[in-house]
Parts: C-alpha cells; sequence; structure tokens
C-alpha cells in the first residue's frame, strides 16, 4: 500500500463518521450515546454538527495534502489519547454505546494506516 492511499484511508475514516455527525447529528446522538446520557436537543444537534463539520474539514485537507513520514507519525501519536477517551467513556462512565464505539474502529483503523503510511512514506523518502 501506498502512503497516498493510507493518506486517503484516515481521509475516509474522517469524512464518514464526520459526515455522519454533520448530517444527521440527531442519528449520531441517538444511536452512539447510552441512554442516561443521550439529550438529543437543539444544541447537541448542534455541537454534533459543528464537530462533523470539523471532521470534514479536515477529512477533505487529508485528501489533497502530501503527508511526510513526520506527518503520519505524528497523527499516530497524536491518535493515542482518543483510545483512553474512547476506553472512559464506554467502560468506565458508560456514555458511548456500542455504536457509538465506531469511534474507537475507525481510531484503529487510522492507527493502522498511520503505521502503514508512515513506513511507505519512509520508504518513498529514501529513494528520493
Amino acid at each position: 500500500m501506498t502512503a497516498r492511499i493510507a493518506q486517503y484511508g484516515i481521509a475516509a475514516v474522517f469524512l464518514i463518521l464526520g459526515g455522519w455527525a454533520l448530517l444527521a447529528p440527531g442519528s449520531v446522538i441517538d444511536l452512539a450515546f447510552t441512554e442516561g446520557y443521550r439529550e438529543n436537543t437543539f444544541v447537541t444537534r448542534f455541537v454534533m454538527a459543528a464537530f462533523g463539520s470539523q471532521a470534514v474539514l479536515f477529512g477533505i485537507m487529508a485528501l489533497v495534502v502530501r503527508w511526510t513520514s513526520a506527518g503520519f507519525a505524528v497523527f499516530a501519536v497524536l491518535l493515542l489519547p482518543f483510545f483512553v477517551f474512547n476506553w472512559y467513556f464506554h467502560y468506565e462512565m458508560p456514555v458511548l454505546s456500542s455504536i457509538g464505539m465506531l469511534d474507537f474502529a475507525g481510531n484503529v483503523t487510522m492507527l493502522a494506516l498511520a503505521i502503514i503510511g508512515w513506513r511507505a512514506a519512509k520508504s518513498d523518502e529514501a529513494v528520493l
């Protein structure tokens, strides 16, 4: 797999999950949060849509900017706190439902792609 394809895969996670939050924020709230923490109000839908728009923005940028090996490495490291977030808000404080753990699945996918992209970009940079 090339670094560019790994980067496109990372972009896809942001575009799919962010697009869902942007276009159907009420659906995300209803499905991703456990009943005790679910508030499907105008403000929560607004905040969810804003979150989704930022994810879509990053996904678009990931499609058009060429990442170096350092970019992939930094992205991988910056993903690590999100695993703690997923664990805490699913197991310790059950805010995220099983469907809400799609965020975890997206993070695992992006971490794997970041490592693959880092290796491929390192290889490409060594050739230059």
